[in-house]
């Protein structure tokens, strides 16, 4: 489907929460939900709502409450799943029902124990059902990656007929190369005669550490909805990270040429609210919103930065919400950085009583990680 706008469909409490030893109560998911919803992603899949009464609660108090944004519930190819689901979803403004089987021949055979005719009805029969209680029926054909593709366009083109208006393509096992992904949401797009009735939908796993690449790969591919989670939590390796493609469709607009309505000037408090309800920390060196991800700490690159920021930098830190780039005094600092930091300390000393601090400070440096404002003050009273 053509068109310069990716809906942003966020998944992160109901497949983040996956992530092993997560557990959110109602407020924590309410207080993410609102976050969502303020920074503009456009579905927010708030759980699983016949897996148990919790997630039945989630779903139904996330669609009374959360407006403004399309609230989905997930749900097996199997009647029960879709009526639960349905239910839940009665209170919410905009609501879609996302129901799917596996397609790979893997999961047929191990998992469903189904025929790829068996299979494929009960498929169009789940989009018929779900159809009765709303029009946004959202289908995924689990593990895509590993799949026979002609057998993926044809249950692309029944759903699709059944009644389907957006198509999830999850590489559900991290299995894929972007240009494979790629390849894989060009190929239905170009073979599937009904494909311009429905948005196709990225839902990439990171076992290999390629969830956003396949993304972006998918989105150059021709797809028009991205599924991700905050911090890219979920389950083994995790989801694809909402703030790297966010980010990557924003900063690399010129080649994408795609925009999304996340407000991205608040990614770094989003993140941090994730981290601290979910209890997984975001590694330093995370890609948007980690602590290292506006902090230099080699002479030549606090150099560069200093002189003109986009020489190291891409991402400007107001961006995302970050207060401004940080210069990291360590053993591995020159002259400018050292200098830079004690005139913003107050302090601006003649050439050779800055030589002399400079070398006192590599001495400190060598026995430090990093040398901290108050080592300064001792070096400048020395």
């Amino acid at each position: 489907m053509a068109g310069n706008h990716v809906d942003v469909f966020d998944t992160t409490l109901r497949d983040g929460e996956q992530s092993p030893g997560v557990r959110l109560n109602m407020p924590q998911k309410l207080e993410i939900a609102h976050a969502l919803q303020k920074i503009g992603v456009n579905i927010i899949e708030a759980g699983f709502p016949v897996s148990s009464p919790g997630d039945f609660e989630s779903v139904n108090t996330l669609a009374r409450e959360i407006k403004g944004v399309t609230i989905c519930g997930l749900t097996r190819a199997v009647q029960k799943d879709i009526e639960v689901a349905a239910e839940a979803l009665k209170p919410a403004e905009r609501r879609r029902i996302h129901t799917g089987l596996g397609v790979s021949e893997n999961h047929l055979q191990h998992k469903l124990k189904l025929t790829r005719e068996q299979a494929l009805e009960r498929g169009v029969n789940a989009v018929k059902l779900a159809r009765q209680y709303t029009d946004d029926i959202e289908y995924f054909m689990e593990d895509s990656g590993r799949a026979d593709k002609e057998y993926v366009y044809q249950v692309v083109e029944a759903v699709i007929a059944a009644g389907t208006t957006v198509v999830n393509v999850p590489d559900t096992t991290g299995y894929t190369f972007p240009t494979e992904y790629h390849d894989l949401i060009k190929g239905i797009i170009d073979n599937v005669p009904n494909s311009d009735k429905a948005v196709f939908s990225c839902h990439c796993h990171n076992d290999l550490g390629m969830a956003t690449a396949n993304t972006l790969a998918g989105v150059v591919g021709g797809a028009r909805q991205v599924e991700v989670t905050v911090n890219g939590i979920g389950e083994r390796a995790g989801n694809t990270s909402l703030e790297e493609v966010v980010v990557a469709l924003r900063i690399r607009e010129d080649f994408f040429g795609q925009t999304t309505t996340v407000k991205t000037e608040d990614l770094l408090n989003l993140s941090q609210l994730v981290a601290q309800h979910t209890g997984m920390i975001v590694q330093r060196n995370k890609a948007v919103v980690g602590a290292n991800a506006y902090a230099h700490s080699s002479g030549i690159h606090q150099d560069g930065v200093l002189k003109e920021r986009s020489t190291y930098e891409i991402i400007d830190p107001h961006l995302v919400g970050a207060a401004r780039s940080e210069i990291i005094l360590t053993a591995r600092s020159g002259r400018h950085g050292l200098k830079h930091r004690l005139m913003q300390l107050g302090y601006d000393f003649p050439a050779d009583r800055f030589e002399d601090i400079y070398n006192q400070f590599l001495s400190v440096a060598d026995t430090k990680t990093e040398v901290r404002d108050d080592d300064l003050q001792e070096l400048v009273k020395s």
